[in-house]
């Protein structure tokens, strides 16, 4: 796995390291201060799975650089960890694309917890963040039409189901987009299916433009709304 720590502050990326090589020794994880250099790490790393957002960058509005990174590559998982916790900032980085949101204030052990939850394909939002009534609703409404592709809202408009082969998507996909369902990376989803790496990178992509979501996670939310039946037994031997 390899990881990217976007942070001015050096203290919280070495914080954040640490808690990555409890959860994940063999992880190589890169350091980036600034938008500059984390472009430039994300174009010497092209096959990143992770990156750890600051959004009070140096040299530019993190939220950019969170639309930059969605747009360059949709495959990458991208949390934001913010001294911010207004429900509103936490609800538009998830409308970026953001796949967690954790608070620099959060203890060792959320951290660690929150980044658990993200590597088995969840999404960490602040339980102080989901006290309200008015977060739960943005969210809700998040999941059943921001995250759902047009085509499903469509059909959840006029009733009629949508099979994945209207979405023109392949034999060997649906068994890709079962083990994403299962919070399986690429790295275990080859060795589940026995095919390269960039193959399967060419799968998530491809099933992310069928679906037209922008990340892993809404592509998991998208076929859940759609309420398909994928194969349930792929890669059980494989990992």
């Amino acid at each position: 796995m390899k990881i990217l720590l976007v942070d001015d502050h050096a203290l919280l990326r070495d914080a954040l390291r640490g808690a990555l090589n409890e959860l994940c020794g063999d992880a190589a994880v890169y350091e980036a201060a600034d938008s500059r250099e984390a472009m430039a790490a994300v174009s010497q790393h092209a096959d990143l799975d992770l990156v750890l957002l600051d959004l009070n960058l140096p040299d530019r509005n993190g939220f950019e650089l969170l639309a930059e990174l969605r747009a360059r590559d949709p495959t990458i998982s991208i949390v934001v960890v913010s001294a911010l916790q207004d429900r509103e900032i936490i609800v538009k980085a998830l409308n970026f694309g953001a796949v967690g949101f954790i608070p620099k204030s959060a203890a060792r052990k959320v951290i660690l917890a929150a980044l658990q939850l993200v590597f088995s394909g969840g999404v960490y939002i602040p339980p102080q963040a989901l006290a309200g009534d008015e977060l739960r609703a943005q969210l809700a409404v998040q999941a059943s039409t921001d995250l759902m592709p047009k085509a499903g809202r469509n059909c959840a408009r006029t009733g009629s189901a949508l099979s994945p082969a209207d979405f023109g998507l392949t034999g060997r996909q649906l068994d890709v987009l079962a083990l994403m369902m299962r919070g399986k990376s690429n790295k275990a989803i080859c060795r589940a299916l026995n095919i390269a790496e960039p193959t399967v990178k060419n799968h998530v992509r491809a099933i992310l433009k069928a679906l037209r979501v922008t990340n892993r996670t809404e592509a998991v939310v998208a076929a859940n709304e759609l309420k398909w039946e994928l194969p349930s037994n792929v890669g059980v031997t494989g990992c």
